[in-house]
């Protein structure tokens, strides 16, 4: 959730403004629009940013400082203005929403993995069903906000495809593709949502069949790969690798024959594939759907697929552009006060 707001710019700092208040309990670091935003929960969220770095070298308290002061900032106060804002139209996630999204976020775990994740992760069922209401919360807020608004005409693809037409003349035939990853390493941080990785062949080869089902039985591909996929270079786009060549996919024979055998919209069975440090070895396991298949050559703006190409082109850059003008206007909006930030400088400033 940090990466939605990671682009926004640096509130003015309390301290320079005339008014700011002064006086606040202890354990509170900030509010917005009066609402405390705790210190038990900026220390939390410093934690799980350390991750592995914990094994590191300790961190400076000038450091440490620097670390809690940005995710204060970009994380925790966009988060809180957009969970009031959502409340205030009465769009948070009811708990029927947050059960089922955690009885999916569950399914490709047994019982005892599960809990075993949980405290790992050193977390708890309620921690994450908290999370998972603040997403759904956001998601529902810029659908309503956002996506529900935005219009892509048939003359707004007329133009970008009389604009962009070189683009659409495939010199040999593309596969659009996404991939699900699981890999058998126990060490690597997947870059997913869940935070869900495997630690070995048998755990890779049962969670990569899980999610196999999943997609087979009609679950939305990039849902599962964002949530579960261990390649963090794709996971965040819901497993999107973009549109790969065919001599680029040739390269990988196993891989090309399963692709070839499909219809847009369909999943290859599992693939396994060698660890780069011992091919002799299972690294891991994958699964790919083929979005669309572009054939060579020139295509025309009259294609069903290349229309749908630009529709979607045009509706996410709208969104993206939309989105950032809408948390720079709820930030606008909101009165902060971050104590923190106040705290640092008296500190520090001599």
């Amino acid at each position: 959730m940090s990466k939605t707001f990671a682009a926004l710019p640096i509130a003015t700092l309390c301290i320079f403004m005339a008014g700011c208040k002064t006086t606040q309990p202890a354990d509170v670091v900030a509010t917005v629009n009066g609402h405390p935003i705790l210190r038990a929960e900026l220390d939390k969220a410093y934690e799980a940013q350390r991750g592995e770095a914990q094994q590191q070298e300790k961190p400076s308290p000038e450091q440490a400082d620097a670390l809690r002061l940005g995710l204060l900032d970009e994380q925790l106060i966009p988060e809180e203005i957009i969970q009031q804002r959502a409340a205030k139209m009465n769009l948070t996630a009811t708990p029927e929403e947050v059960d089922a999204k955690f009885a999916e976020m569950k399914a490709p775990y047994t019982e005892e993995q599960f809990n075993q994740r949980l405290a790992e992760h050193k977390t708890s069922i309620d921690d994450v069903k908290r999370d998972l209401r603040r997403t759904l919360t956001v998601n529902k807020l810029l659908h309503k906000e956002i996506d529900s608004k935005i219009t892509v005409s048939d003359s707004d693809i007329a133009s970008y495809y009389a604009l962009h037409k070189s683009e659409f003349n495939n010199i040999e035939t593309q596969y659009h593709m996404a991939q699900i990853v699981v890999t058998t390493a126990p060490n690597p941080r997947p870059g997913n949502l869940q935070g869900s990785k495997a630690t070995s062949e048998a755990e890779a080869k049962k969670k990569i069949q899980a999610l196999h089902n999943r997609a087979e039985s009609g679950e939305d591909f990039g849902s599962l790969a964002m949530n579960f996929s261990e390649n963090p270079q794709t996971s965040t786009n819901g497993g999107d690798m973009g549109y790969v060549a065919e001599t680029d996919l040739s390269h990988n024979p196993q891989v090309f024959a399963a692709i070839s055998r499909l219809k847009a919209g369909g999943v290859t069975d599992i693939i396994p594939f060698p660890d780069p440090q011992d091919p002799k070895k299972v690294g891991g396991f994958a699964i790919f759907e083929l979005i669309s298949k572009d054939p060579a050559g020139q295509h025309d703006v009259s294609e069903p697929a290349i229309q749908q190409k630009i529709r979607q082109g045009l509706h996410d850059n709208r969104s993206q552009l939309l989105k950032g003008a809408y948390f720079e206007m709820l930030r606008d909006q909101a009165k902060v006060d971050n104590f923190f930030a106040e705290q640092i400088f008296k500190s520090d400033a001599h």
